[in-house]
């Protein structure tokens, strides 16, 4: 339960004012021993800690899933395994997997989902980055168009789409190879792009380190670039940007 659902229910008698009290005195983190977690940073930063599954230690990441569900009723993890997902699965009849993303995720199944974010590919072997930024942005509540496989090669596919993407609150663009995708895109925007070089392409990619230079060194204005398959940080940043773009137009 977080902050404003304290709030809420006290303002409709389902608490008392004590309970309340009690709630908001709490460490503004939970002890594991293995792990710390951070119980207030959705009161600090609007969206829960999210779960990096990739490397923790079978009963770590349970006990982890199990804790923050309780706490906020809906769990975010990303990079996980088939074998972790398998225990969560097991464990938690709400988990879903998606193995292209390696999103495992509880999710509550009444959000209202406001806004526009377009996430763009240039080929389709960037769609699992693609998705890991696209499922991360809907988690928190943000509507996504998703546009794959409109790449420089073929630019004809990209101008197909041009007006969805400007209508956009924010754009991602996922590209590997050469990565001139986030480029091109940023010239025909009037909203902030985020680049998402991919460790797709033949020797010379260096596995995504020639699109990562290519997008840091953009001539285009409004572009940031994330971390090499970082789909997550792009989906996460792309999520906040919606959100303000939603309430300055409801102001």
């Amino acid at each position: 339960m977080d902050a404003r659902e304290v709030l809420e229910q006290v303002r409709s008698g389902q608490i008392s004012v004590s309970d309340a009290e009690s709630y908001f005195r709490r460490q503004p983190l939970e002890e594991l021993g293995y792990a710390k977690l951070d119980t207030h940073r959705k009161l600090r930063s609007g969206f829960a800690e999210v779960v990096f599954c990739s490397g923790k230690a079978d009963e770590h990441l349970c006990r982890i899933y199990e804790r923050i569900y309780e706490a906020e009723g809906e769990v975010l993890g990303t990079r996980a395994s088939k074998e972790q997902a398998a225990l969560i699965l097991d464990k938690f009849s709400e988990a879903e997997y998606d193995p292209l993303s390696r999103i495992l995720k509880i999710e509550k199944k009444d959000k209202k989902r406001t806004g526009k974010v377009a996430i763009c590919t240039a080929g389709t072997a960037d769609i699992p980055v693609a998705e890991e930024a696209a499922q991360t942005a809907q988690f928190f509540e943000n509507h996504v168009e998703r546009i794959y496989d409109v790449g420089v090669s073929g630019i004809h596919r990209l101008l197909s789409k041009v007006e969805t993407i400007q209508s956009a609150n924010c754009v991602v663009a996922v590209a590997g190879m050469e990565g001139a995708l986030a480029s091109v895109i940023g010239g025909l925007v009037d909203k902030p792009v985020i680049a998402v070089p991919t460790s797709i392409g033949y020797g010379a990619s260096m596995n995504g380190l020639s699109a990562l230079l290519t997008m840091i060194n953009s001539c285009a204005n409004g572009i940031a670039v994330v971390n090499i398959d970082n789909g997550y940080g792009a989906g996460y940043m792309a999520a906040q940007i919606n959100k303000l773009a939603v309430h300055k137009n409801t102001d």
